[in-house]
């Protein structure tokens, strides 16, 4: 027969039950925390990168992009419509002022020239007859009116012999009166014929100035037109290297498209491109760090074009050594614009285990350990970052990605 448990016996059973459970925990976790102190994590050396602290300056810098260009550059242009006759020179040539680099057919603009020389001499001749024929007009005008100056002397005579008439007796009032008339209205056609002369005269140097501004018009086109000719044999404007040249021999080219370009390789510079949330940190003078392959070119902003295109701002980078032998035209480059500089600072080359500006842990190396550090970081750029405490120089960090180590104060490098 089954025998009733008491309670105070079932609390018994329960107390040895929490304190059995809370012995295992206590030991767990007394074994975990021997076990994570006396197991250190390890790191393989070469899986890690460090660099020394060392006293330097440091630029702060934002990112842009840029692109080598000469800074002086001949864009020729076509200056007739023609077709491409001969090839002289073709790109990667070193030419000089003068040298003859492409041949154009120019047998249309020539018959174009030759036409054009016809209808100057045609309005030339136009002129002289204007003039031949206005000299007329004005001579037979000014004949009339001198055959009205006669007139009006007889009939001013025969007002006067019909006035003396009169008083002897041997004339009348009435002939006085005609003879005064004839006079009046020979005055008048004479008055009239003169106004006629002036406005001849006014008319003859409309018609003349008409023609000669015509002719003016046609001898600058003809002018212009011998210059294209002049030029139909593209030659470099001054001494380069053709960087580019068409070579579509017999190819249509209409007038003003680029035939050849000549650059002048001794002498580069930089256009940049940036977001345009920087532009307003943009500004002539600003110094910018060109990276041309492993070196770094200094320069400094000269323009800072203000039209913004797809939220790219462009700007002109002058270089101080203009001439570096590893500047290529139209070579990509990394641009980086410098905005505060701090000299003679402890820094240290930048790396993936610097993430923000401000308080931040890193590891130091010190006989085979690294040890857990917060230093408080600066200006930094791509190649290094400002320390400002709790490091010396000498002193070296790990600048790969810990973020993995973050909870621990200590590792082991073998």
């Amino acid at each position: 027969m089954d025998k009733e448990i008491s309670p105070a016996e079932i609390k018994r059973a329960n107390r040895k039950r929490w304190f059995i459970t809370g012995a295992c925990l206590v030991v767990a976790a007394a074994g975990f925390l021997i076990f994570r102190y006396a197991i250190k994590p390890v790191l393989r050396a070469a899986s890690i990168t460090t660099a020394s602290v060392e006293r330097g300056n440091v630029e702060n810098t934002i990112s842009a992009s840029g692109e080598i260009l000469p800074e002086f550059e001949e864009v020729i242009t076509s200056p007739i419509s023609a077709a491409i006759r001969e090839i002289h020179q073709d790109a990667g040539a070193t030419v000089t002022p003068g040298q003859p680099i492409l041949q154009l057919d120019k047998t249309a603009a020539q018959a174009e020239y030759e036409k054009g020389k016809f209808q100057l001499e045609a309005k030339q001749n136009d002129l002289r007859r204007l003039k031949l024929e206005l000299d007329k007009s004005y001579f037979d005008l000014k004949s009339n009116n001198s055959i009205k100056q006669l007139r009006i002397g007889s009939l001013q005579a025969a007002v006067e012999n019909a006035r003396r008439l009169f008083k002897a007796g041997g004339g009348t009032r009435e002939d006085i009166e005609q003879a005064e008339m004839e006079l009046k209205v020979a005055r008048l056609e004479k008055e009239q014929l003169e106004n006629e002369i002036k406005s001849k005269q006014q008319t003859m140097q409309v018609e003349m100035r008409e023609s000669q501004i015509a002719i003016a018009i046609q001898q600058q086109e003809l002018q212009t037109l011998y210059s294209k000719l002049s030029r139909a044999t593209i030659t470099a404007g001054r001494g380069g290297v053709i960087t580019w040249v068409n070579r579509n021999i017999g190819a249509a080219i209409r007038e003003g498209e680029e035939l050849v370009r000549i650059a002048d390789l001794g002498s580069f510079k930089v256009t940049g491109s940036i977001s345009d949330t920087y532009l307003n940190r943009l500004h002539s003078g600003m110094a910018a760090i060109i990276r041309v392959g492993s070196e770094d070119v200094r320069g400094a902003i000269t323009t800072v074009h203000p039209a913004v295109q797809n939220g790219v701002v462009t700007f002109d980078i002058a270089l101080l050594q203009r001439n570096h032998p590893l500047l290529r035209p139209r070579m990509k480059t990394e641009v980086f614009l410098v905005t505060a500089t701090v000299s003679n600072v402890l820094r240290v080359a930048n790396g993936p285990a610097f993430k923000t500006a401000g308080l931040q842990d890193v590891f130091v190396v010190k006989n085979g350990k690294a040890y857990r550090r917060q230093v408080q970081t600066g200006l930094s750029n791509f190649d290094y970052i400002e320390l400002k405490n709790n490091v010396q120089a000498g002193e070296v960090v790990i600048t790969s990605d810990m973020s993995e180590f973050k909870h621990a104060r200590e590792i082991a490098i073998q």
